[in-house]
């Protein structure tokens, strides 16, 4: 489904906002909490304290994704920027706190354009509006919106910008099962364009003992990440739940070769939410997100799938995690 646009004037180069509806999000929930297996999208952990807590994830000892991504962007900014080419046009899908881009800004020759899109609009404009003060020569476009959907982007004020590129760190294709990955990778073919190109982070297969250390931290801020999901709920949609009658719950299903994130009730109980009543049986889940870990080989495939070419990919000295570089190969339909 192609987005429509809605500009404002927020200080930067523009600010589009598309952030989906509270209604959005209440029939989502809705709908997730009436499955057998009751499910609530990731997407929705990043309210403005579930941001700041996943920037506090990505500082701790345990989690090994941000800080190797950054060290392997660091070590091979050159070589990334060389295929980018000069003038490009970087959007970046999921920005959070925007910290990656700042590597490979540094590294461009003459960027024309960043555009971030996040789901979460007070924390993509602070990070947007400052990135926009430390790069006053590179235009900067923030949009508010579900990355996940094809939209048309906004162009730059200067139409002589190379290649649209693609940037989607942070192993957060992981959180699509495959099948989904492949739509959202279709959609972002879409939205790059022919002749686009891709910069994407994937978690690598790995020891699972070291992907439940990093899932189930000794500070608990994971769990408190998984648990703040209930408080976004209650805060927006009248939701009921009491924050200590659930658990954090994050194993490695093998089989699926991924790590599931629960919330795990307590006790038996009744929970309202926008007016409606679901029963949790005591040890009864909420699947509040999957994080996939691939081969190279299965990211690759995953790519071709979705309408790209594998041009290149690096790893770190420890085979934990991985960059790959893509290529629009041809616009599928979903």
């Amino acid at each position: 489904m192609k987005q429509s646009l809605k500009q404002e004037n927020r200080g930067l180069s523009g600010f589009i906002d598309l952030e989906p509806t509270a209604e959005s999000f209440v029939d989502t929930v809705l709908a997730g909490l009436a499955r057998p297996q009751k499910s609530i999208p990731s997407k929705f952990f990043y309210d403005r304290r579930g941001s700041e807590l996943f920037e506090e994830i990505c500082r701790l000892d345990e989690y090994y994704p941000t800080r190797t991504e950054i060290k392997i962007l660091t070590e091979r900014s050159g070589e990334i920027a060389a295929l980018m080419g000069p003038r490009t046009e970087l959007i970046e899908f999921g920005s959070g706190a925007s910290e990656k881009v700042r590597v490979l800004l540094e590294a461009l020759d003459r960027p024309l354009a960043y555009i971030p899109i996040d789901i979460s609009r007070d924390h993509l404009r602070a990070a947007a509006e400052e990135l926009a003060v430390d790069y006053p020569e590179v235009e900067v476009i923030a949009v508010c919106a579900d990355y996940s959907q094809t939209m048309t982007l906004p162009e730059p004020r200067d139409h002589s910008h190379g290649k649209r590129v693609g940037f989607f760190p942070g192993s957060t294709i992981g959180n699509f099962t495959p099948a989904e990955a492949v739509e959202f990778l279709k959609n972002a073919a879409k939205t790059l364009g022919p002749g686009g190109e891709f910069l994407i982070g994937v978690d690598l297969k790995k020891d699972p003992a070291i992907l439940h250390a990093a899932y189930n931290d000794k500070k608990g801020v994971t769990a408190a990440f998984n648990l703040n999901l209930l408080r976004h709920i209650n805060n927006e949609l009248q939701g009921t739940f009491e924050l200590d009658a659930f658990a954090h719950k994050a194993f490695y299903n093998e089989e699926c070769g991924r790590i599931e994130m629960h919330l795990e009730s307590l006790k038996d109980q009744n929970v309202m939410v926008a007016g409606a009543q679901f029963h949790f049986s005591r040890g009864e889940t909420i699947h509040t997100e999957n994080s996939c870990k691939y081969s190279i080989e299965e990211f690759q495939e995953l790519a071709r799938r979705g309408g790209f070419d594998a041009m290149k990919f690096w790893t770190d000295e420890n085979n934990l995690f991985s960059l790959h570089y893509l290529k629009v190969r041809q616009i599928l339909e979903s």
